[in-house]
């Protein structure tokens, strides 16, 4: 048997490619992580949600064995030190820095187990990997792609010509990125940090340059390099994260390893809204994942982790997605009625092939559930599993009676093989006034009639 052939979209060329593994017994995937300032919101739930999917694919596809997961912890950073100095101002920095990371890193560990993400095979800390920091630093500076200028040292992006290509930027255009100072001591508006000086009060690490810490973007390089090589082969991300941030980790590995690509393929999810809007403080509609999870401030209830994990992918991965009352109630009411289909069905290696190709066209999840929606028994929770849904067969429709919807379908099925058209049309008007929309069949074994329902 040969390869699998999947196809998936590349941000870097800007179309649809057939995935060809570096090495198919050794398959390299680094999505960027946290910042672990603040709990995650909704909108990190989706890059959690979209290459935990991919993660999944590529183990069914080439082996557990063979597929190789990083996802970052950024543990320092200047967000953290504000956090830090905030919640804890009688406390030293950089006790409170360690309370603020470790309380948001737990919580983001326990948020990506309720969305039904696996863990990734390695989760390196920034923090753990100063010193592959500093050697991409002293390479870039020996090769004459960065320089020291007023206590900083910086990436001279005019030192690779075709620097902006992910992002298709010119480099005459561009204007300095997040996180990026224009300052009189840079060569050029666009160059970015590498390594920042620290006072005393912040945290930092001795080095050629004085006691400093490393800019965002370099974390990133140096972890993805030190665990899965100076190329690989899929880098992930959120669509903010194309520039500047994952522009420069293409700069700094390029020109650290002499290499023409540091990734193989790029994959971004799309942007996210809630109920029409931006997300933001300032509008009130700045969810996190464990206040939808754990409290009633979405709806006027909690959620399931399934429940939002389904919402998440029912929008391909691509395309921006409205977050909203109406999608979660959506995936709801379809998980309810997996675990109807499903019964007690265990899991097993009868993983739907068809629902599997449609997953290989570029993660095509809605083609996927609509075949999945077809399915039954075991080969429903089969494939159910290998997308990441284990505990839907908790899923309950709120205010919706279940057994007395059955006993309604039971009784107008009666009613039709008596020919009594009319009382059975009342009953499927009375439980369309409910919500509940009939959907009759046959069985293919034994062609008798047979009803499934959803709520609309």
């Amino acid at each position: 048997m040969g390869e699998p052939r999947l196809v998936l979209y590349n941000t870097l060329t800007r179309k649809k490619e057939e995935f060809r593994p570096i090495d198919p017994d050794n398959l390299r995937l680094y999505v960027c992580g946290p910042t672990v300032y603040d709990f995650a919101h909704i909108g990190n739930a989706r890059p959690l949600i979209v290459f935990d999917l991919l993660f999944r694919l590529l183990r069914h596809l080439y082996g557990e064995d063979h597929v190789t997961y990083v996802r970052n912890i950024t543990d320092v950073d200047d967000k953290i030190n504000a956090r830090a100095a905030r919640d804890y101002p009688d406390m030293d920095l950089n006790e409170a820095i360690s309370l603020v990371t470790g309380k948001t890193t737990d919580q983001y560990h326990a948020d990506a187990r309720a969305l039904g993400c696996l863990e990734p095979t390695i989760e390196p800390r920034a923090t753990d990997n100063i010193d592959r920091m500093q050697d991409m630093i002293r390479t870039l500076i020996a090769g004459g792609h960065a320089y020291e200028a007023a206590g900083e040292v910086l990436f001279d992006v005019t030192s690779m010509p075709d620097y902006g290509a992910l992002s298709n930027r010119k480099l005459e255009d561009q204007q300095a990125g997040a996180r990026v100072a224009v300052d009189e001591h840079k060569k050029n508006p666009g160059d970015f940090v590498l390594w920042k000086q620290s006072t005393d009060k912040e945290p930092g690490w001795p080095s050629p340059w004085g006691v400093g810490r490393p800019g965002w973007h370099l974390e990133c390089s140096a972890m993805s390099e030190r665990y899965l090589g100076e190329t690989f082969d899929i880098h992930g991300g959120g669509l903010d994260l194309i520039f500047p941030h994952h522009e420069n980790e293409i700069a700094q590995s390029r020109c650290a390893h002499g290499t023409r690509r540091m990734a193989n393929l790029w994959m971004h999810n799309g942007f996210l809204q809630v109920e029409g809007q931006k997300m933001s403080k300032s509008l009130g509609n700045f969810i996190t994942i464990h206040e939808l999870l754990a409290t009633d401030r979405f709806g006027g209830r909690s959620w399931p982790g399934e429940v939002l994990r389904l919402a998440m992918l029912m929008t391909h991965y691509r395309d921006p997605i409205d977050f909203s009352l109406r999608k979660l109630e959506e995936a709801e009411r379809m998980l309810a009625k997996f675990a109807r289909k499903a019964g007690d069905a265990a899991v097993s290696e009868k993983v739907d092939a068809q629902s599997i190709a449609y997953l290989m066209d570029d993660l095509n999840v809605s083609g996927a559930l609509a075949r999945i929606s077809a399915l039954e028994g075991d080969a429903l929770a089969s494939t159910l599993n290998l997308l990441g849904f284990s505990n839907y067969r908790t899923t309950k429709v709120a205010d919706v009676d279940e057994a007395m919807i059955a006993e309604r379908i039971a009784k107008r099925l009666a009613l039709i093989g008596d020919k009594n058209w009319a009382e059975a049309d009342a009953i499927r008007d009375e439980l369309a006034a409910l919500g509940v929309q009939l959907k009759d069949g046959k069985d293919p074994e034994t062609g008798a009639r047979v009803t499934d329902w959803e709520m609309r």
